[in-house]
């Protein structure tokens, strides 16, 4: 791991907010959400104790779709499951060796996965939100512009989301100063020659109504994601009559955002009252398929 990627994980390991009415929860390490060729895909679960259904989130790590590992965010995850809200932080396919799409086809696996498996683990299926920083913080806003309802008959499994955290989000690709080569480690090329593949990466590209809420979160100071990179979807996604928040951390760098106790607790409390029992179901129920691929 680099160096940055472990200051990252101990930084957001201590900063979390703490619940003032504390739920304990139970981890379980290294289960296997999905296999791809000989390659196992893993998660960590922390789920509250007592009966549930409990509300989930999925948990995305960060890392330049290139390093990071699910234990990066288990303070997030921590900090939720306190909260009563049950959380899978995964792992998925890395870049160089792994080209988009497979960083968000991955993720779509572990949302399956969670629906599938929700009452074994105590979750309410109609209830699942997710959270990233940096690249997970991109993949999640992914996530949520491009699920897919159910389809009968062929056994396919809800993959939209009922709610989004995004913290220091890169969300649009589709315009860059050196036409994207930055990404070629990741993207298999530029803008030039695979153009298709930055915007389907671009969560503002596929906004539209039916859209869950998201929580968006940067740091003014951030040179790494400055928070125009976000505020693309925000504005998308605005504009489709979508709930959106945009908090900003004033003077802050990527890594000082990431664990602002201030926006975290803001965070928390956004997925906690999007994800409450008493919100209408009908999101998972209810609104036509949307792909991104």
């Amino acid at each position: 791991m680099l160096l940055v990627d472990i200051l990252f994980s101990l930084a957001c390991l201590s900063a979390l907010p703490t619940a003032a009415d504390e739920v304990s929860f139970d981890v379980q390490e290294d289960i296997v959400y999905a296999k791809v060729g000989e390659r196992e895909l893993l998660l960590d679960a922390f789920v509250p104790q007592g009966e549930g259904p409990h509300p989930a989130v999925l948990v995305v790590h960060g890392g330049a779709w290139r390093s990071g590992n699910r234990k990066q965010l288990t303070g997030y995850a921590n900090a939720l499951a306190r909260r009563g809200i049950a959380c899978f932080a995964i792992d998925y396919r890395l870049a160089p060796e792994h080209k988009f799409p497979a960083q968000i086809d991955d993720c779509r696996e572990a949302v399956k996965w969670v629906r599938s498996n929700a009452k074994q683990h105590k979750v309410d299926p109609t209830r699942l939100g997710a959270i990233g920083y940096s690249a997970g913080g991109h993949l999640v806003c992914l996530l949520g512009t491009t699920g897919e309802a159910p389809m009968e008959k062929n056994g396919f499994v809800d993959t939209r989301l009922q709610a989004v955290v995004a913290g220091g989000a890169p969300t649009d690709f589709r315009v860059f100063p050196d036409d994207g080569r930055w990404a070629s480690y990741w993207m298999g090329g530029d803008l030039k020659t695979v153009p298709e593949k930055f915007r389907d990466a671009s969560a503002p590209v596929f906004a539209d109504a039916n859209d869950p809420p998201v929580f968006f979160f940067n740091g003014t100071a951030d040179e790494l994601v400055p928070v125009k990179w976000s505020k693309s979807c925000y504005d998308a996604l605005k504009e489709k009559g979508v709930k959106v928040e945009m908090h900003t951390i004033e003077g802050a760098s990527h890594l000082q955002a990431a664990m602002n106790a201030t926006a975290l607790q803001k965070a928390s409390d956004f997925l906690f009252r999007e994800l409450s029992a008493d919100k209408n179901s009908a999101t998972v129920n209810g609104s036509s398929p949307k792909t991104g691929d």
